[in-house]
């Protein structure tokens, strides 16, 4: 099952509604999600699966 780890930065204090908001979007999506705030660089960390390729790019770059 293809797999994919998406980084996001948000502005400070923004993650929490920006994690909301993705959990929003994914939900109506047939792909398996976790989603995650965390400290360091990057602010949230994505990881997407499905069972096409395909879908996963078209919902990080039209969706995301």
């Amino acid at each position: 099952m293809p797999t994919a780890y998406v980084l996001l930065n948000s502005d400070l204090g923004s993650d929490e509604s920006i994690i909301n908001e993705v959990k929003q979007i994914l939900a109506e999506e047939d792909v398996t999600f976790e989603v995650q705030g965390v400290y360091g660089i990057y602010d949230i960390v994505l990881k997407l699966s499905s069972d096409d390729s395909e879908k996963l790019r078209a919902i990080i770059t039209d969706k995301v």
